[in-house]
C-alpha cells in the first residue's frame, strides 16, 4: 500500500471549464447533435472516440468522475452509476448468466444480499454465503458453476474484515472473479493492489460526504467497464442506471477533501472506540486490537488514512438501543438516520433497518445481535467532547 497513495492520483487530477473554469463544465443536455450521419453511426458502433450520443451512454462529467475514481483505484477504467446498487447489479448480471452460482459473504448489505437471495434466482444464478473469514468454507462453496466471489472490504454492519489478497489468490486458482465492495474504505484500502477484479463503491457515503447525492461507481479493466457499456448486451447499458450530470459535478468536488475527511472519520473512530471499550461497552472496530481481523487489516490499510470511520456498539436489546439512539439525537450527537460517511454521526439499529432484508434467524447465525447499534462517526472537532456526552447518555439509561 505504501508505493500506491490514491489521494495522490486525485490530486493530479486537472480538468478544465468551458471557459477556463476550474470546475469542469456541466453538459445539462440528455442528447447531442452530429455534424454528420456519419458521426452519429460510427458513435453507435463505438468508432468515435470523444463523440457523445445520449446521456444514459455517457456524458462528460460522468466520464470525468469515472477517470477520477478509477484514479482513485488504480483501475484501468470506472463507469458511474445512479447509486450503489446500481453499480452491483449491472456486475453481478454482467458477469452471471442463467445456471451460474455466486459464493458471497453472508454478512453484506441487505440490498445486496435481497438481491442474491430473492433477485437473482429468477434469472437462474443462485448464491451461496459463507463466512468470508474462514478460507477454507469459502473454497468448499465453489463449484464448477461459480463465476463471483463478492464481499466486502469491511463488511456491513458487523465490520469482519476479507482478506482480499488470499480471497484473489483463490478466485485465480478457480478461475473465477473477486469482486469487492469498498464502501467503508475509500483511500484505506485498494483492493485491486491486493488482487481483486472489481471494486464497487456506493458514492452516497464517504466519498460524497455530504449525504445529498445518491450513487454508485464501478472499477475495473478496460475491457470489463466496454462490456458493461456495450450498446447490445452491456448490463449497465441497458438496465440504465445512469447518474445525472450535476451529481457527478457535485461528487467530483467532494472527492477533493476526501482525504481531510477520511483522516478525521478514522481518528474520532479509533477515539471513541477505545474509550467506550475501556468503559466496559461491547465494541467492534477495526483499529482496536480486540478485533479478531485487526492485524490483517493494519496490513491491508494505507495507514495514513486510518481504520475508517465505522464502528459498532453493542447495548443488549433493541429496546435500549432505541432509546439510546433517540436519546443521542435529542442532544444533537447525530442522527438516528441510516447511510453512513455524512459529517454528522449517524447510527442505526441494522436488524431493523439495513440488514432488515436478512432473516432473523439468518442475523442469529451471523452474530447480528438485537442490542446492536452501527454507528457512523462524524467530523466531530472536540471528540472528547462528543464522548462525554454519548457516555452521559449511556450513564442515563443504565447502560454504563
Amino acid at each position: 500500500m505504501s508505493q500506491f497513495n490514491p489521494a495522490d492520483k486525485i490530486q493530479d487530477l486537472q480538468y478544465f471549464g468551458e471557459f477556463g473554469g476550474v470546475n469542469p463544465s456541466i453538459s445539462d443536455s440528455s442528447t447531442y447533435t452530429f455534424l454528420s450521419a456519419k458521426t452519429m453511426f460510427d458513435t453507435f458502433e463505438g468508432n468515435a472516440e470523444g463523440c457523445y450520443l445520449y446521456s444514459r451512454h455517457s456524458s462528460p462529467m460522468n466520464l470525468y468522475l469515472g477517470q477520477a475514481l478509477a484514479a482513485m483505484e488504480g483501475t484501468e477504467a470506472a463507469n458511474v452509476a445512479a447509486s450503489g446498487m446500481g453499480a452491483i447489479t449491472p456486475v453481478l448480471l454482467q458477469l452471471c448468466g442463467a445456471g451460474d452460482h455466486i459464493v458471497s459473504s453472508r454478512t453484506i448489505y441487505g440490498g445486496t444480499y435481497a438481491f442474491l437471495k430473492n433477485f437473482t434466482p429468477k434469472f437462474n444464478i443462485s448464491t451461496t454465503f459463507v463466512d468470508i473469514t474462514k478460507l477454507d468454507v469459502v473454497e468448499a462453496a465453489i463449484t464448477p458453476n461459480t463465476k463471483v466471489l463478492y464481499c466486502e472490504t469491511v463488511s456491513n454492519p458487523l465490520l469482519e474484515v476479507a482478506d482480499i489478497e488470499s480471497l484473489a489468490k483463490l478466485a485465480k486458482k478457480h478461475n473465477i472473479k473477486l469482486v469487492v465492495d469498498n464502501t467503508f474504505s475509500p483511500l484505506s484500502v485498494a483492493p485491486v493492489q491486493l488482487g481483486a477484479d472489481v471494486v464497487i463503491h456506493s458514492l452516497t457515503k464517504f466519498i460524497n460526504g455530504s449525504s445529498d447525492t445518491v450513487g454508485g461507481v464501478i472499477c475495473g479493466t478496460q475491457q470489463f467497464i466496454d462490456d458493461l457499456r456495450n450498446v447490445n448486451n452491456g448490463a449497465s447499458m441497458l438496465l440504465g442506471p445512469t447518474m445525472d450530470s450535476l451529481r457527478s459535478a457535485s461528487i467530483l468536488k467532494n472527492l477533493r477533501t476526501l482525504h481531510i475527511r477520511m483522516k478525521q472519520h478514522s481518528h474520532n473512530a479509533m477515539y471513541l472506540s477505545q474509550k467506550f471499550e475501556q468503559d466496559g461497552l461491547k465494541v467492534v472496530y477495526p483499529g482496536l486490537e480486540s478485533h479478531p481481523s485487526h492485524n490483517l487489516y493494519k496490513g491491508m490499510i494505507n495507514p495514513e488514512y486510518g481504520f475508517g470511520g465505522m464502528m459498532t456498539i453493542d447495548v443488549g436489546s433493541l429496546d435500549k438501543a432505541n432509546e439510546l439512539m433517540e436519546l443521542m439525537q435529542n442532544k444533537n450527537l447525530g442522527y438516528l438516520a441510516v447511510s453512513l460517511g455524512f459529517y454528522k454521526t449517524l447510527f442505526s439499529a441494522p436488524g431493523t433497518s439495513t440488514s432488515s432484508e436478512i432473516p432473523l434467524e439468518e442475523q442469529k447465525e451471523m452474530g447480528l445481535t438485537d442490542g446492536l447499534i452501527r454507528m457512523s462517526i462524524g467530523l466531530d472537532n472536540d471528540i472528547e467532547r462528543t464522548y462525554q456526552m454519548m457516555k452521559a447518555c449511556m450513564n442515563e439509561l443504565g447502560i454504563l
